[in-house]
């Protein structure tokens, strides 16, 4: 597994924790799906008894803790957001969210740079929601960045993948960088898909907790994520244009 700012996850699932039908499914779904990470919203925990509650539930799950600067627009906001943040949950992790296009919520790749410096700087550990462009990839390591967390698609889309080469680029250009896929996953079949191309985690919210039975969805996730990361583990088979016999000819009879 690989370590995340000298942590290393006990299971490379990052579950949200936003839109469950209610706070005993989002706990029955945690506890099915075996996520090593909850990401938690500031907005969602709020403040007054309903916030403390549902603080409490997640720090009762048992897991690590990645709070993120959801919602946010500017780089002001974001490192406004993560420094309350770490106030609240008493952390440095920040999941680092700047959106630049409000329908595509395509992160806003320049701002997120100079948050993810200047957040850098202040002694956050900073997991920035990104594209696969490598450049800006290298511009984050540069800024102090020591994870790239590069969508799939476009945020609760569950279209997937949908620049399988982008993402298998960015795994070879950084093949010591730990690689999360964030945002797009809708089934288990794409959670496994990423695990396969080598990422060391994936992260999402929408798929579990808008399913019609987010605690089975919760299941079906963990053992997809399980079953890529063997796989990739395994060094599958290249895809090939032709057929190759997997019965040896060596030994077969010849009728004369």
């Amino acid at each position: 597994m690989a370590s995340f700012y000298g942590t290393t996850l006990p299971n490379p699932l990052m579950l949200g924790t936003a839109q469950y039908p209610s706070p005993a499914i989002l706990e029955r779904a945690f506890r099915e799906s075996g996520a090593g990470v909850a990401t938690v919203s500031l907005r969602r925990e709020g403040a007054g008894r309903a916030g403390q509650a549902f603080w409490q539930m997640v720090q009762d799950l048992g897991v690590l803790t990645l709070p993120n600067t959801a919602g946010c627009h500017t780089v002001k906001e974001a490192v406004t957001t993560a420094h309350m943040a770490r106030e609240v949950f008493d952390t440095t992790w920040i999941k680092l969210e700047l959106i630049g296009h409000t329908d595509s919520l395509q992160p806003d790749v320049f701002g997120l740079v100079e948050a993810a410096r200047i957040l850098s700087e202040d002694g956050f550990q900073v997991f920035p929601y990104t594209t696969e462009d490598l450049i800006i990839g290298e511009r984050l390591l540069d800024a102090g960045c020591e994870v790239l967390m590069p969508w799939g698609a476009p945020i609760g889309s569950g279209r997937g993948l949908n620049n399988e080469y982008a993402l298998r680029v960015m795994r070879a250009e950084f093949p010591d960088v730990p690689l999360v896929v964030d945002a797009g996953i809708g089934l288990p079949s794409h959670a496994a898909h990423a695990m396969e191309l080598g990422f060391d985690a994936v992260l999402l919210n929408t798929a579990v907790a808008r399913a019609g039975d987010p605690v089975a969805m919760a299941r079906a996730m963990m053992g997809a994520i399980e079953a890529g990361k063997l796989a990739h583990d395994a060094d599958p088979i290249e895809a090939r244009d032709m057929a190759e016999a997997s019965t040896p000819v060596i030994g077969k009879a010849f009728l004369t």
